[in-house]
């Protein structure tokens, strides 16, 4: 009978220690990269890197610079786990009628890349906001 109350007394305090425990939830993305200035910079180096490539800026040269730069970081922000919400048009609204080629949409996620390194992004960052940006591919090659 000790036994037995001795056991039930050491299951329950470690079951009371594991309740304590602080859990630590996982880190978003968009909180491990840095929040918001990281984003701004992402979106402000992705901006410069289309204004210097001929074949994607064609895409761009009509764009309202000031509202996808906006739309870009809230997109960013929702992708990666952020506090945001996305107030703008859906990607296949937004590429609809442009017929982005599979060499244009690889060249502009290079450029993505290039953004996002030089905004500090590791590549383990790099491939998980990649990896969250993916399935949107759908809505814009060929559309």
């Amino acid at each position: 009978m000790v036994n037995l109350v001795k056991a039930s007394l050491l299951a329950f305090s470690v079951f009371l220690v594991a309740c304590a425990a602080p859990s630590k939830a996982p880190q978003s993305l968009y909180d491990e990269m840095g929040g918001k200035p990281t984003a701004e910079a992402i979106t402000d180096h992705f901006i410069n890197e289309i204004s210097f490539n001929e074949t994607i800026y064609r895409y761009f040269e009509k764009t309202n610079i000031t509202r996808f730069r906006e739309k870009f970081i809230e997109h960013i922000c929702v992708t990666t786990g952020g506090p945001c919400a996305y107030t703008g048009d859906t990607m296949l609204r937004v590429h609809q009628g442009q017929n982005i080629n599979e060499a244009d949409f690889n060249l502009t996620v290079d450029l993505l890349v290039n953004a996002m390194k030089k905004a500090g992004l590791t590549y383990p960052q790099q491939n998980r906001m990649l990896k969250m940006l993916a399935p949107m591919r759908g809505d814009i090659v060929y559309k």
